[in-house]
């Protein structure tokens, strides 16, 4: 059809984080793999009271699943130590039964997705049937110093790094 665009393909975003951290991945570390709310839902009810009133890792897999694991997990190993579409932080309504996530993040420094994977995110969550908001309710900018090599945050639109005092590219540049 004419004027009909086909949607983005979704960039795979490998690890960028400290390496002594991804060799402590281990085969078996991957994240609950949440294919339906159903899924989701009996994995809240696994987790203590504790666990689900704070916000967990997430991931979205190059296969399209979202995967999710305790907050204190690293990204990298709820991901399998594999490249992802998404990663950050995920809160769902209280309640062990909830399918509804309430607040999402990019935040990841082992990944450091930039704010186009919130399109993999809200396709996982739909697939799965889960609920969601209509973007990142906290979303992150990160960029690599080109001077230093540090991977930076940018904060309220200033692209200045906090470590050497250099301008940060416009542009996410933090590929492996």
């Amino acid at each position: 059809m004419a004027g009909v665009r086909a949607p983005e393909p979704e960039r795979p975003y490998g690890y960028v984080g400290p390496a002594e951290l991804y060799a402590t991945v281990r085969p078996d570390s991957e994240g609950r793999v949440v294919r339906s709310a159903a899924d989701l839902g009996a994995w809240l009810a696994e987790c203590s009271p504790a666990e689900r009133a704070e916000p967990f890792t997430y991931v979205v897999g190059t296969d399209g699943w979202l995967r999710l694991a305790a907050r204190r997990s690293e990204h990298v190993a709820c991901a399998g130590g594999r490249d992802v579409l998404a990663a950050g932080e995920m809160l769902f309504e209280p309640g062990a039964g909830c399918g509804t996530a309430v607040e999402i993040s990019n935040q990841s420094t082992g990944y450091c997705p930039d704010l186009d994977s919130w399109t993999a995110v809200a396709r996982a969550l739909d697939r799965a049937g889960v609920g969601h908001p209509c973007g990142f309710t906290h979303a992150v900018v990160f960029r690599r110093c080109e001077g230093c090599g540090e991977r930076a945050i940018v904060r309220e639109d200033d692209f200045v790094c906090v470590f050497c005092g250099g301008n940060l590219p416009e542009q996410w540049n933090l590929a492996p």
